[in-house]
C-alpha cells in the first residue's frame, strides 16, 4: 500500500469557463488527519471533489498509490467515503435507512442489506449519537441531528479514506468536540481523514494543514510547524493570529 492515501499532480478544474484549480500538486499521507483551509472561493471544496472524483478534472489523480481510473466506481465507493456540505434529498427516508446508503457500495446487486450492514449502521449512529431517531424521517430533524445522520452515512461505509465538506455545518460545540473525536479514532484505527473547515482553530487540531488560495495551494504542513501558522496568517490578510493556548494551537482577531 502506498504511504499516500490519495495524490494529485498538475490537477486542473474548471466550473463552466472558469479555471478554479490550477496545476494543483499534493500528496497526502495515510494514517493522518489533514485539513483543508483558506478564505471563501479559493477552491477547497473542488478540490476535495476532485480529489473523491466526484468532478471532471485533467491532471493525475491516484488513490493508495494506484491511479484513480484504474478503480471501478464500487471500488473508490468502497475506500473513500464522502460527507458533502449542505446535501438535500432522501428527506422522506428514515434516519437508519439514510445511513444504511453507505452500505450500497458493498451489497451485491438487487440484494437487501445483510446482518453485516445492519451492524455498521447501527455502530456509526450510536457513535455519532443519532441512534435514537433511527425511525425518524430525515425531514424531521434538525440541522445538527441531520449532520450526524449524514456523519453517521459516511461512517458506515468503513473506507480508510472520510473525506468531509465543512462538517461541523450545524453542530453545536459539544457535537465539534465529538465530531474531533470520532476523527481522531478513525485515524488512530489507520484510516485517512481530509476535511474542509471554515473553523481555523478546529483546522489547527489536524495532524497537517493544506492552506488554498486562489486555486492554488499556498502551503502544505504540519499544523505544528511555525511555517504553516504564518501561511495561515497570510492567507487571511493577517486578520488573525496564531497562538498556543492551554497546550491547543488557537487563531485569535489580530
Amino acid at each position: 500500500m502506498s504511504d499516500d492515501a490519495l495524490q494529485c499532480a498538475h490537477l486542473r478544474v474548471s466550473l463552466g469557463r472558469r479555471e478554479v484549480l490550477h496545476g494543483v500538486n499534493l500528496a497526502l499521507p495515510t494514517g493522518r488527519w489533514t485539513a483543508v483551509a483558506g478564505p471563501n472561493g479559493a477552491g477547497k471544496t473542488t478540490l476535495l471533489k476532485a480529489l473523491a472524483h466526484l468532478l471532471p478534472s485533467h491532471g493525475q489523480l491516484s488513490i493508495l498509490g494506484k491511479p484513480a481510473s484504474a478503480w471501478s466506481a464500487r471500488q473508490r465507493a468502497q475506500t473513500v467515503a464522502w460527507l458533502g456540505q449542505a446535501e438535500s434529498g432522501a428527506e422522506d427516508l428514515l434516519a437508519q435507512d439514510v445511513v444504511m446508503l453507505g452500505r450500497l457500495p458493498h451489497q451485491h446487486w438487487l440484494a437487501g442489506p445483510g446482518a453485516a450492514d445492519r451492524a455498521a449502521v447501527q455502530a456509526a449512529m450510536e457513535e455519532t449519537q443519532s441512534w435514537d431517531w433511527r425511525e425518524r424521517p430525515l425531514a424531521h430533524l434538525s440541522g445538527g441531528e441531520r449532520q450526524r445522520v449524514l456523519l453517521a452515512r459516511a461512517l458506515a461505509v468503513q473506507a480508510p479514506i472520510l473525506l468531509m465538506d465543512e462538517p461541523l455545518s450545524h453542530l453545536d460545540p459539544p457535537h465539534q468536540a465529538d465530531w474531533l473525536a470520532i476523527v481522531r479514532r478513525h485515524v488512530a484505527r489507520g484510516g485517512t481523514a481530509v476535511s474542509v473547515l471554515h473553523e481555523i482553530g478546529m483546522a489547527l487540531q489536524a495532524d497537517d494543514l493544506v492552506v488554498v488560495e486562489d486555486g492554488r495551494i499556498a502551503h502544505h504542513g504540519s499544523t505544528a510547524d511555525p511555517a504553516t501558522h504564518r501561511a495561515v496568517e497570510q492567507v487571511f490578510g493577517h486578520r488573525l493570529q496564531v497562538h498556543a493556548v492551554a497546550g491547543r494551537w488557537v487563531a485569535v482577531p489580530a
